[in-house]
């Protein structure tokens, strides 16, 4: 989907309120990647930490020894150790860093002509990095999976677009992803309201998720 004008965008949460359409990473199911060649402000809300894990959950998921723990609780601009499979993409590691949370304005969301879906409601941008880790080529690969969380450690509402979104730009994993390079991405959750901020982030990959008997990763 890469340097197309936005075309649709999905409002999420727990799986409510979709519309059909390409999916940009932030979703469940993941499809194989090509095996052929394929294809600014806002105020800030939160700022990074030194990176520096702080311990969370007991259960450590399938993975290399070193990889966080289901449950595991991070600052801001922590790293965590995460196994990473996607399409045909396995036995995959990354570092995942959210770096982040910025508030940004409700103006920002006209260009997805949302109407009254958004009413009253704030968007946050989840800033995240990805490192490649491990000995997979993750070329073309999604992340995604990434949440907002409000401040009573609920999920944020968030918004899947399909084409590009300049002030928050989730792009799939380039050509030769291989161990060592690293991409920025980011995630939109809605705050419900002004009064309410978005403070956090969780990580509900596999197999930090229930169907994986896991718990999410979070981050504030």
């Amino acid at each position: 989907m890469r340097g197309t004008t936005v075309g649709a965008v999905a409002l999420a949460v727990a799986g409510t309120l979709a519309l059909t359409g390409c999916k940009n990473g932030n979703e469940e199911v993941a499809p194989a990647p090509p095996s052929q060649s394929a294809g600014a402000g806002a105020p800030s809300a939160a700022s990074s930490a030194p990176a520096s894990p702080s311990a969370g959950g007991s259960e450590a998921p399938a993975g290399a020894a070193g990889t966080a723990k289901s449950g595991q609780a991070f600052k801001l601009g922590e790293t965590a150790t995460v196994p990473f499979d996607y399409g045909n993409n396995k036995g995959g590691t990354i570092a995942l860093t959210v770096t982040t949370v910025e508030q940004g304005n409700p103006s920002d969301l006209d260009s997805l002509n949302l109407g009254d879906k958004v009413k009253g409601m704030i968007p946050y941008y989840v800033r995240y990095t990805v490192k490649n880790v491990g000995t997979t080529d993750l070329a073309y690969s999604s992340v995604g999976h990434i949440k907002g969380l409000l401040p009573d450690g609920s999920e944020a509402q968030g918004v899947s677009v399909i084409g590009k979104f300049e002030k928050c730009k989730d792009d799939s994993l380039p050509k030769g992803f291989t161990n060592g390079q690293s991409q920025a991405g980011c995630a939109i959750a809605l705050a419900p309201s002004a009064q309410t901020k978005v403070v956090g982030a969780q990580y509900w990959g596999n197999p930090y998720n229930s169907l994986s008997n896991g718990k999410p990763l979070t981050w504030k």
